[in-house]
């Protein structure tokens, strides 16, 4: 594969993380608007909102089966375009039923998208061979505060979710069908003789020259995806209640500790790769997992709704990094059969999400949300004892295994 090419992949790539980033704000942003345009009641939108994550599941599962038979560049290519149709979708609808279908679909296609992205993302981050991932999850970061920023304005303005999804959906539609002609799978590329056609088992996975991935060894980076995943949802569902009601802060002073967890989320992955490159990803994801450990104290212990905020700040400096690095730690772990970890890993992004949630939220109602805060804390500094998990490109690659090679192409 030409140096151009990896470098127009690993653009087009960046470009479907920030899509999917502004996609995914969008929805989840504006519930408070869909259920009000479906009449939806506050016992049934827990039901729709735990569904995507599981259809995502399903998604991720079913994309693992399809890279068997055809590269997750043709995944990602068409499950973009129905991902942004279902928002569409969720916006232009009347019935409940309308909005089922829409949700359905978002959630198969957006399992199929995570998977495929970071697919791409671990072949490409092997074919440069340096730390290129957590820039692809800093795109996502940029697209998810652009998309937050679009929907607050949506909000803003009194606009109806048509109003305010339609001009995006057609911005960013044509923009990724065109992005996706530079998809770069490295890994094909560079294994042409690897058969396709085979039916995706494991066996058959093993036949073709793909070894299977023992999920024995998978299971301490799925914990790790988790974790970090209730760590996630748990700022994202619970900062401003926590700054509000726990600490005493005004209903827009709450809103502050998730904007500032988005912004320095971003911050940290756009430089997080140079970390890697220096210090090495177990030094990295150590670091990340100890400042988001503390963040979770301080938010805890916190006195006011300041102290809380530096909680929440700490937060998004640390768990960043363990994401991505999740990802490509699976990629370097079986790297003949990475499509398939990550496919497998993918999962446990929507358990940590479905999980998150309500664990705090009854953990608050039957102890304290100071003390329910203490738990995710608990399972993010976890992560620490699978450090090891995540290896360096000299461990993995060292001990006779030729190391892919590093182009010079930014």
């Amino acid at each position: 594969m030409t140096d151009a090419r990896l470098r127009h992949g690993r653009l087009s790539l960046a470009l479907s993380f920030f899509v999917q980033g502004v996609t995914f704000a969008l929805l989840v942003t504006r519930i408070p608007a869909i259920q009000n345009r479906y009449g939806i009641s506050d016992a049934l939108l827990p039901v729709f909102l735990a569904a995507v994550p599981v259809l995502a599941g399903v998604g991720s599962v079913v994309t693992e089966k399809l890279v068997a038979r055809a590269r997750p560049g043709v995944v990602l290519r068409w499950a973009q375009p129905v991902v942004l149709l279902a928002l569409l979708g969720a916006g232009a609808g009347g019935e409940v039923w309308q909005l089922g279908i829409a949700l359905a679909a978002f959630g198969l296609s957006v399992g199929a998208l995570d998977a495929s992205m970071n697919m791409l993302g671990v072949s490409l981050q092997r074919a440069y061979g340096r730390s290129i991932m957590l820039g692809f999850h800093a795109a996502y970061s940029l697209g998810g505060i652009a998309g937050a920023s679009l929907a607050w304005a949506g909000a803003h303005w009194d606009l109806s979710l048509l109003v305010s999804y339609l001009p995006v959906v057609a911005l960013l539609l044509p923009a990724a069908l065109i992005g996706s002609r530079w998809y770069a799978d490295a890994d094909a590329d560079s294994a042409p003789d690897i058969d396709r056609t085979d039916g995706g088992t494991e066996g058959a996975a093993g036949a073709a020259g793909r070894p299977p991935v023992a999920f024995k060894l998978l299971l301490p980076l799925c914990l790790v995806m988790a974790f970090a995943y209730i760590g996630d949802s748990t700022v994202s569902n619970w900062s401003a209640k926590y700054l509000q009601d726990v600490l005493g802060s005004s209903e827009e002073l709450a809103t502050v500790p998730y904007n500032a967890y988005m912004v320095t989320t971003l911050l940290g992955r756009a430089v997080g790769d140079l970390g890697v490159r220096r210090f090495g990803p177990v030094a990295v994801v150590r670091c990340g997992s100890l400042l988001a450990g503390a963040g979770f104290a301080v938010v805890a212990l916190a006195s006011g709704a300041w102290v809380g905020i530096l909680g929440f700040t700490m937060l998004g400096l640390g768990l960043c990094v363990i994401v991505p690095q999740t990802f490509a730690a699976a990629g370097r772990l079986f790297p003949a059969s990475s499509d398939t970890a990550v496919a497998r890993l993918n999962i446990f992004n929507y358990v940590g999400f479905l999980i998150g949630s309500p664990l705090v939220g009854a953990l608050g109602d039957l102890w304290s949300y100071r003390g329910a805060m203490l738990v995710p804390m608990v399972m993010v500094l976890v992560t620490l004892a699978y450090a090891h998990s995540f290896g360096t490109d000299q461990d993995r690659y060292g001990g006779g295994h030729e190391r892919p090679r590093t182009v010079d192409v930014g």
